[in-house]
């Protein structure tokens, strides 16, 4: 018996659009045909999806989700259900240093850390999610803990080249040739401490402390510099690759030479990136400081160079980079007068990922309605080891979303369902809504509305991309 049918919509995969029917049994696609009106007698569940995209669910491969405690028993629930309502039916999450994900004590290992994360986050989420596992400075030894990690199912880790918990060069570059020997990938966080700290401390000096300040002490070429560094460790060690958050034309440029010369070279940027400018820190103290967030926003110029790699295939995938961080709490300090090196960096995004990217991208006529569907579902499944995600094909999970491609809407946080008490988007008109999503051929979304469950997600052990 078919469980559902989802008749009259048009089917969209990176390799091509079509008029389709799909079928759903045991939480995988069955079938895809023109025309699958015989089954419709014997479904369980017939939709009409007239008008309508039938798009593979979105997959967010870069989050900052945090994870229950006692006095916010929610965080990690509500913002998978924002995910949900955004299109996004799998989402990787770091366990963060230094915000609670992690204590002290599993801190200094990996493989503890993992656990404690996993303990945490266990039947607590409303979709599918995995985690990357951060890597930091702080361990005993975490180069000798990789190859369990990727064997449990998590083949990419993160680490950082700054902050106090960043990774020393040596121990970036024996955790990226580790990772590669293991089949699996390291994500690194590409800016320069040097520069960095030498940028930070001229605009301390020079009293410019305000938010503003935060954009001019790390240009561009902080970022292109430590991007330059991380692919040549990845050229000697003959491993792959993956620069988070990708800001800027230059650091681009370095990632397109890395491709040219063979290095396994990937990147990702985000919605913020593609949509937002460096204008933003010259406007209110706090409409400035929601946008503090590393790298910063960046100049217009860059804004087209990114959606121009994302158009060529210099760029893989675009991901959120989702901090929940609110203004009346993690960054409150801003309006108390606190200097831009104090204010809690990140800002949300887990809901708006695909409404973004269609709105600016396709309906701008930047990318493809494909290109779209492999930024966001089929590479992040290849590349992070979703072998049965990223696509509508007969044998995966029928993670599907249905996507109005001409609703019209105005994003407004009061709309909004994550942890945050804000969003970055505030007042733009947007193009293409989610009316529906199905989670292993499972109601999540329907008609707009929440009919899932807390703790329907399950814990994706991924399979090493590059073994």
């Amino acid at each position: 018996m078919t469980d559902l049918l989802i008749r009259g919509g048009t089917l969209v995969n990176a390799g091509g659009s079509q008029h389709a029917d799909v079928a759903v049994v045991g939480g995988r696609v069955a079938d895809i045909r023109a025309d699958l009106g015989g089954l419709a007698t014997g479904a369980r569940e017939v939709i009409d999806a007239t008008g309508l995209l039938v798009l593979p669910g979105t997959i967010d491969v870069h989050t900052h989700t945090r994870v229950a405690t006692e006095a916010e028993p929610d965080r990690f629930f509500q913002d998978s259900l924002a995910a949900a309502f955004g299109g996004t039916t799998t989402f990787l999450a770091f366990n963060n240093p230094g915000t609670g994900d992690v204590s002290e004590a599993a801190g200094r290992s990996l493989l503890a850390g993992v656990r404690e994360w996993r303990a945490a986050t266990e039947a607590d989420s409303a979709i599918d999610y995995s985690l990357s596992p951060v890597i930091t400075g702080l361990m005993e030894d975490p180069v000798a803990e990789l190859p369990a990690v990727v064997d449990g199912g998590m083949p990419t880790s993160k680490a950082f080249m700054v902050y106090d918990f960043g990774l020393p060069a040596a121990t970036l570059f024996a955790a990226m040739r580790g990772l590669g020997t293991a089949g699996g990938m390291l994500e690194v966080h590409c800016e320069d401490p040097v520069l960095l700290e030498a940028g930070v401390a001229q605009e301390l000096a020079a009293g410019r402390t305000g938010p503003d300040g935060h954009a001019r002490s790390r240009p561009p070429f902080v970022e292109a510099a430590a991007t330059h560094r991380a692919l040549a460790f990845a050229g000697a060690s003959a491993a792959p690759v993956y620069v988070v958050h990708l800001s800027s034309g230059a650091a681009l440029d370095e990632v397109r030479r890395a491709k040219e010369a063979g290095i396994r070279a990937f990147a990702e940027t985000c919605p913020h990136y593609l949509t937002l400018t460096e204008e933003r820190y010259a406007g209110r103290l706090d409409d400035a400081a929601s946008c503090v967030i590393s790298p910063p926003l960046r100049s217009a110029a860059d804004c087209d160079a990114l959606w121009g790699g994302l158009a060529d295939g210099s760029l893989d995938l675009v991901a959120t980079d989702h901090v929940p961080d609110r203004l009346a709490v993690e960054k409150a300090g801003a309006s108390r007068g606190v200097s831009f090196d104090k204010i809690s960096n990140g800002a949300p995004g887990i809901e708006t990922l695909l409404s973004l990217v269609y709105s600016e991208g396709v309906a701008r006529g930047r990318i493809s309605l494909e290109r779209m569907v492999d930024l966001l579902a089929t590479t992040p499944a290849r590349l992070f080891g979703l072998s049965a995600k990223g696509a509508i094909e007969i044998g995966r999970d029928a993670d599907l979303v249905l996507f109005d491609p001409n609703a019209s809407r105005t994003l407004r946080a009061s709309d909004l369902h994550h942890t945050s008490d804000y969003t970055p988007y505030e007042g733009l008109e947007v193009r293409g809504a989610v009316r529906s999503l199905f989670l292993r051929g499972q109601p999540v979304i329907r008609n707009g509305r929440f009919v899932g469950r807390r703790g329907f997600g399950q814990f994706v052990e991924r399979v090493p991309p590059f073994r």
